[in-house]
């Protein structure tokens, strides 16, 4: 299996910070029926069933609000607001939709309340003092770059953070022949004869991963002692798969056609493509819009007494983008522009655009806008999860400047995607190419439990108005 999917968490740190949280989920659970037996009679199996039903749904809801993205940075301010609206959205999940189908299972409004004030008092504190004290450290692997010059320093330059470097820490950077001067600082470049003494080196220094990054790699690297490192359980890796593993997103600048053809992934897109994609996707569809139609019925109506019963424009907005396999197809939205915003013809949206309405602002923010799409999934132009769509002016520049921009049209556009996770609002070639390292990841590494998880965590955008 490609080392790149363990993106999203599977160190030994990550793995102690879940166990204690569901553990003191458990615990905060069981603490709140102790303190209500003292008033009332409970029922110490239903107290049980009632702490794994609670602790499942708060952790499904952390998930959704991004609280166990490993890159997120917040200030304790900001893990208590995450903390509590992951404990309301729970407490929907329980109230309205669990316990309305299973009453029997009730323990009462008061007693989910009780469990909810402690979980606040726990998970807070839990979460800044694992924060505080670094704990990550425990499981950071050691790793020795092979390279100093360009391909490696995209390591130095993207990768310098502290919440970048949660998995591992940067041993050194070994200067190689051929590689180009002045991109790795001296001080972090080390000197050895790698030819001769690099198995050596790894093991007096305990190196774990070697990452292969050097700018010419015919003939320059020490091939047998690679091979005894590998035997000898010290992990070596190239630059491509490290940055993938490491960031969730695929170096779109570094990639070259044997590795694409070669490396594991992308096997999953054929099944995709099949017409049970299309069934799944539209029933679901046909779900959301049983649950939302009232929210698009006040929206279209708000549009229209905003401007639309003064100018004569519709509600809806109609644009040709690009679908799977470069088919252009018409996608509906809410409009969220004045009528006359494109009469110069198509430009990119930027932030804050002058050419959006008051309730249009509103509208985008939260991905209200997107709803009407739904008709487009249950008509199987689009699916839930996907690279957004693009339009053909734009697709047609951006693949003339972005190698391998096409191949994000190799699955079919979605509502949402990886890299509308990962990446904030852009409006710029740059910010294209940016999205796109995201895209290739999730086009390589797409299953149903990807969408599942991005799907959950879509609800942070919502929430949070971050993301397009």
């Amino acid at each position: 299996m490609n080392k790149a999917v363990r993106y999203g968490g599977n160190t030994l740190a990550e793995k102690l910070f879940l166990l204690g949280e569901m553990l003191l989920l458990l615990a905060s659970s069981f603490a709140a029926s102790f303190i209500l037996s003292f008033y009332q009679p409970i029922d110490q199996e239903l107290a049980a069933i009632n702490a794994v039903l609670y602790t499942g749904c708060v952790m499904l809801c952390a998930l959704s609000v991004g609280l166990y993205d490993q890159k997120l940075r917040e200030d304790t301010g900001g893990v208590l607001k995450r903390v509590l609206i992951t404990l309301f959205l729970a407490g929907i999940l329980l109230e309205v939709f669990i316990f309305s189908l299973i009453p029997s299972l009730h323990l009462g409004f008061i007693f989910n309340l009780v469990s909810s004030l402690i979980s606040l008092i726990t998970l807070t504190s839990f979460r800044m003092l694992f924060h505080y004290h670094d704990i990550t450290k425990i499981s950071r692997r050691r790793v020795l770059v092979l390279g100093s010059g360009e391909r490696a320093s995209i390591i130095e330059r993207r990768m310098r953070r502290n919440v970048d470097r949660k998995n591992f820490e940067i041993h050194g950077f070994v200067k190689i022949d051929g590689d180009q001067e002045g991109h790795i600082p001296d001080s972090k470049v080390i000197q050895f004869d790698y030819k001769t003494s690099l198995y050596e080196y790894a093991v007096e220094h305990e190196i774990e991963q070697l990452v292969i990054a050097c700018d010419e790699r015919r003939n320059m690297l020490p091939v047998e002692h690679l091979f005894k490192c590998k035997t000898r359980g010290v992990d070596v890796i190239e630059i491509l798969d490290f940055i993938e593993q490491e960031t969730g997103q695929i170096a779109v600048n570094l990639i070259y056609p044997s590795w694409v053809i070669y490396s594991n992934g992308f096997e999953m897109n054929h099944r995709f493509k099949t017409s049970l994609d299309h069934r799944l996707n539209a029933v679901l569809a046909l779900f959301v819009l049983a649950a939302l139609w009232p929210l698009m019925l006040i929206t279209a109506l708000v549009i229209y007494f905003d401007d639309g019963r003064r100018t004569g424009a519709s509600v809806f907005y109609r644009q040709i983008q690009i679908g799977i396999d470069g088919k252009p197809f018409q996608i509906l939205k809410f409009r969220s522009m004045r009528p006359d915003a494109e009469a110069g013809g198509a430009q990119w949206a930027t932030l804050n655009d002058s050419r959006v309405t008051k309730i249009g602002g509103f509208i985008r923010k939260y991905r209200i806008d997107e709803l009407p799409q739904l008709f487009n999934i249950i008509k199987g132009d689009m699916g839930f999860v996907g690279p957004r769509p693009e339009r053909p002016e734009f697709v047609e520049k951006l693949v003339k400047e972005i190698p391998y921009y096409n191949q994000r049209h190799n699955v079919k556009p979605g509502l949402t995607g990886w890299a509308q996770l990962k990446y904030p609002y852009g409006s710029t070639t740059e910010d294209a190419q940016e999205k796109l390292k995201f895209d290739l990841y999730y086009i390589k590494h797409r299953t149903l439990l990807l969408d599942l998880v991005i799907l959950i965590r879509t609800v942070e955008i919502v929430i949070f108005g971050k993301g397009r």
